[in-house]
């Protein structure tokens, strides 16, 4: 291989190999039992902001741990009982049909308490610069 084409294919390969560690992160962080499929994501009129369409699909008795979105997540849940618990609220179980808005940054969690898989259409209107999701304390 030539002395001037060795530079370029190194920092390919670093490249390709950073951007399967970027994809497979969140998959990575995902608790077991918890399916993430993106569905789209598109931008908006309000600069600097995007609307991302996502179903979760939860085994049951699995749960998502307290986590928070950088912008608004409207849910609909699609199949099972899911239970919400939103920081200073009591719990909340919703069944298929039912919907939840969550505020921009608020600590949440999610667990299915049915005994099938239950799914839900998550949407978030949310800042591009930021993380889709951040683990809370």
């Amino acid at each position: 291989m030539s002395h001037r084409l060795l530079p370029a294919v190194r920092i390919l390969a670093s490249t390709a190999v950073l951007a399967a560690n970027l994809f497979t992160l969140p998959v990575a962080a995902q608790p077991a039992g918890v399916t993430r499929t993106d569905l789209q994501r598109h931008d908006l009129s309000a600069p600097g902001r995007e609307a991302v369409q996502v179903r979760v699909d939860l085994a049951p008795g699995v749960a998502f741990g307290r986590h928070t979105h950088p912008g608004e997540e409207i849910i609909y849940v699609l199949s099972g009982a899911i239970e919400y618990a939103i920081e200073g609220k009591p719990p909340v179980t919703l069944k298929a049909g039912d919907v939840l808005f969550i505020p921009s940054g608020t600590v949440h969690a999610a667990k299915n308490v049915g005994t099938e898989t239950a799914s839900e259409l998550a949407t978030y209107i949310v800042a591009k610069d930021k993380p889709l999701l951040t683990l809370a304390k």
